[in-house]
């Protein structure tokens, strides 16, 4: 194990310090720092791992749908055994680097130190493992030793997609991603904005894979510059990874007007603009009162999207109570809590309402949005939330984004390819991710439901290894979940 009294030695966590918020609005950086190299850096680091336990049953590995090694990494990293500890975290993890950034760690909630201390840092532990991995140049191309011979297409650059590229490369498959943006990675890349997940280190990982030998066509939307018939006639197996794309409705009077936005229609222009390429027509925030309603993270990102881009004001809406500070009774360790969270973009500016709901997008004479109604609302004892007389309030609004979660994905490629959607909206599909079409796998979101991008790239994974026993009738690639143990599979 790590430091055998680490735990004791070191009671409190330590992560490095962001940007200064002043510094960090002005431009699209990274807000979080991950300095590599740095002497002291590095020290925080040793004692983190050195924190984990080496339990003897590991929560954190059930808590992980990778089932990531924690404690060896951990173990590997304290002692700075850096090659050893990155194959193991390569091992369970496509792209530590992401998850390391955008997963909301799971693993920490059911870390055992947890129970009656701080949890161990595993999430920063497992990033900056990453970055130290590719500033010491131990991040290399693993190209196949062996051809099959067999060709797999798969559509959609997602986390799911990507995942299953990389893994059936490895095994020695011909691997082609048609992606219909101008670039791979899908909302990886144009829907989580810069200063969170910046284009760069997406395009590092994408370097390790052409290497290895996977191919992508981006600017090709299946159904439109290639037909389903073509594509299936091109490759042995399709991998279907198109993500849960299509936003959820607001269902109010003046949802339609002119400056109600769903989230992704404002981020990804906002994106193409951080990332040098202007869209024309995009809608900003620049000199308006913003409303964000939704109170996840994709609403966070159009928080801090609009205080970089000038807003007046900003008011993110959430109809459920504010959540409590510390983990309440009703959910008890090792169970992911739902607790009360301070995103970067919330340390930015704003403001946060909990418990309303919104009951109308006030219009202006010209058609545009100019207000939200609004209403606070209690829960019931049934479980309801009613409106509390009193309380009802319009919002003044001139862009009006709507972070409301997607209800699955875009039907017309699920219909091409004869693919049935179930009562949620998702691609139906078997437990090893086959569908009824010969041939054509589906994992990630677009068979999940929405979710974490570390579901989607443990889908991924297990996904490739049903379809290279598909080709070959048999596989040594590793299948971490089963879809069905998912409540949204349908």
């Amino acid at each position: 194990m790590a430091d055998p009294r680490g735990f004791l030695r070191t009671r409190q966590r330590e992560l490095p310090p962001d940007r200064a918020v002043a510094v960090r609005i002005l431009d699209w950086d990274e807000v979080h720092r991950h300095p590599t190299g740095d002497v002291d850096q590095l020290a925080v680091l040793h004692r983190q791992a050195g924190r984990c336990m080496d339990c003897g049953v590991p929560f954190c590995h059930h808590a992980c749908p990778l089932g990531n090694l924690v404690p060896e990494w951990n173990d590997l990293t304290w002692r700075g055994q850096w090659p050893d500890a990155v194959a193991r975290l390569h091992q369970t993890n496509n792209f530590p680097e992401l998850t390391g950034r955008l997963c909301p760690a799971p693993c920490e909630s059911a870390c055992v130190l947890g129970i009656g201390a701080q949890p161990v840092t595993i999430r920063n532990v497992e990033l900056s493992l990453a970055e130290e991995a590719f500033d010491r140049g131990l991040v290399v191309p693993l190209p196949p030793e062996r051809m099959t011979g067999c060709t797999v297409g798969v559509v959609g650059s997602g986390p799911a997609g990507l995942a299953a590229a990389q893994q059936l490369t490895q095994a020695g498959h011909v691997v082609c991603v048609y992606e219909r943006d101008d670039a791979p990675g899908g909302l990886l890349r144009y829907g989580i904005p810069e200063y969170k997940l910046p284009a760069a280190v997406l395009e590092r990982r994408l370097d390790v894979m052409r290497a290895e030998g996977t191919v992508f066509r981006c600017g090709i939307e299946v159904g439109r510059d290639v037909t389903v018939d073509e594509l299936r006639s091109r490759h042995d197996a399709l991998v279907v990874t198109t993500g849960a794309t299509l936003p959820r409705p607001l269902p109010v009077p003046g949802a339609a007007l002119t400056g109600v936005l769903p989230a992704m229609a404002y981020l990804v222009p906002a994106n193409h603009a951080a990332q040098g390429r202007p869209v024309r027509g995009a809608v900003v925030a620049t000199g308006c009162d913003v409303v964000v309603i939704g109170g996840g993270d994709t609403g966070a990102d159009c928080v801090g999207t609009a205080v970089r881009q000038g807003a007046r004001s900003i008011t993110q809406l959430e109809i459920l109570p504010e959540p409590p500070r510390t983990r309440p009774a009703d959910q008890p360790w090792p169970v992911f809590p739902a607790l009360f969270k301070v995103s970067s973009s919330h340390e930015e500016g704003g403001t946060r309402a909990f418990a309303v709901s919104t009951t109308e997008i006030v219009g202006d004479d010209e058609g545009r949005v100019a207000g939200v109604r609004v209403v606070g609302v209690e829960r019931a004892a049934d479980g309801a939330l009613l409106p509390v007389a009193g309380t009802e309030r319009v919002l003044p609004a001139q862009l009006v984004v709507l972070a409301l979660g997607f209800t699955g994905p875009e039907p017309a490629l699920p219909a091409a390819l004869g693919l049935p959607l179930g009562e949620r909206g998702a691609i139906l599909r078997a437990d090893d991710y086959s569908t009824a079409v010969d041939g054509v796998f589906v994992a990630g979101d677009c068979g999940r439901g929405q979710s974490l991008v570390v579901w989607a790239i443990a889908e991924g994974r297990s996904a490739a290894a049903a379809v290279d026993r598909y080709l070959t009738s048999s596989t040594a690639l590793p299948s971490p979940v089963r879809p069905s143990t998912h409540p949204l599979q349908a």
